[in-house]
């Protein structure tokens, strides 16, 4: 007789972040694949979207970092795991991962982590809390980026017992198609932002922080009006400075200095991101450390959009220099004026071309369905054993 299949995924909160959507993703797979599925968060955006009769939602302060409340979520934990006889029990980020650890030893399921980020450390307490995402049955990494990360600095952490498997992040290449915006929501679009059918559109998606090369960004393009006198272009720096309000304003000072006023915008905020990709010409990816997987090189692509991003961490992995894309030597904002320079010199057939292999990269290596596969394949290989 076959093991019923009970997956909970733990995250802290479930927003729109690539760990995020992929625990969305997942849960809502498993129960068109005859498992059953249930989260354990403590709240978060994406929560109204999730399918509650196909996904059990369990609320908790999976959040926290509290070793007292980390403790209280590991018993209750306990219960709901013992309860819904779920075999198992999958973390997504740190604190609620020591959670987790401690159920999963109470209640002898297995347990499973997906290593996100490159959790960096200044001292080996830090490594020690890192370390609990290779305390695992099975550790998945989200790119080849962060496996490498993982045997340089936590080799100490691996053994044979243990297995660590790169499983890429995928998206929902149904959901970034151009195919499916229409121009009338396009105008729209560009009229509510204030932007011209007649510029080069040059969009930089990501929430406002220094990492993320919105100062490398605003500075490429002033070199791109200086070195190479070239004005026919918009830019659009698109995400939330998430009360990062002193960054912000130093980046709106940065624009003002330069003069760009007139050329860059800022909008905190886009309910339908593919919209905002399909309006845009051109995308970039600044990013000064490393992206773990680089959501947005991916999302670009598969609107057949050109991306133009650093040459560092994930991107490196999910773009066909030259031919989906563009890498530029990251923290180089006169690299990124250049690269930009060529894009716009590129005839309308070309922008095209460039973006249909982008599309065909992303429906082959990153669809969501192709990790949501690799997944259960995984949970299924767990339990036989």
């Amino acid at each position: 007789m076959t093991t019923k299949i009970n997956v909970l995924q733990v995250i802290p909160k479930l927003g729109y972040g690539g760990a995020e959507t992929g625990c969305y993703d997942i849960a809502h797979f498993l129960p068109e694949n005859d498992c059953r599925s249930f989260i354990a968060t403590s709240g978060g955006e994406l929560l109204k979207f999730v399918k509650k009769d196909k996904v059990k939602i369990i609320r908790l302060p999976v959040h926290s970092k509290n070793p007292f409340l980390i403790f209280f979520n590991a018993i209750v934990l306990c219960f709901y795991i013992i309860f819904y006889k779920i075999n198992i029990i999958h973390a997504r980020s740190r604190a609620p991962a020591w959670a987790c650890y401690f159920a999963s030893l109470l209640t002898n399921r297995i347990f499973v982590t997906t290593f996100h980020g490159t959790y960096n450390f200044k001292n080996n307490l830090k490594k020690f809390y890192n370390s609990i995402m290779l305390r695992a049955k099975l550790t998945i990494a989200g790119s080849n980026f962060i496996f490498n990360h993982i045997n340089e600095n936590y080799s100490e952490y691996l053994s044979k017992e243990k297995k660590l498997r790169v499983i890429f992040r995928g998206i929902n290449i149904d959901y970034y198609n151009s195919k499916n915006i229409s121009i009338l929501k396009q105008e729209k679009l560009k009229q509510e932002w204030g932007l011209s059918s007649n510029n080069f559109t040059i969009l930089l998606p990501g929430r406002l922080t220094y990492w993320k090369g919105q100062e490398k960004f605003i500075e490429s393009l002033n070199i791109l009006i200086e070195d190479y006198n070239i004005t026919n272009f918009q830019a659009l720096i698109l995400g939330s400075d998430q009360g990062r309000k002193v960054y912000k304003k130093k980046l709106i000072n940065l624009v003002e200095r330069y003069n760009l006023n007139k050329k860059i915008k800022f909008i905190s905020h886009c309910k339908e991101m593919p919209l905002a990709y399909s309006i845009s010409d051109v995308v970039v990816s600044a990013s000064i450390e490393p992206e773990a997987f680089g959501r947005v090189s991916v999302e670009a692509q598969s609107m057949g959009k050109i991306i133009v991003a650093s040459d560092i961490g994930g991107s490196k992995e999910t773009i066909i220099n030259k031919k989906s894309g563009f890498l530029y030597k990251h923290d180089d904002p006169r690299e990124l004026a250049k690269i930009l320079n060529t894009v716009m010199q590129l005839s309308q057939e070309e922008l095209k071309s460039m973006g249909n292999e982008g599309r065909k990269n992303i429906t082959k290596k990153f669809d969501v369905e192709t990790m949501c596969q690799s997944n259960l394949k995984e949970y299924k290989r767990l339990i036989k054993n």
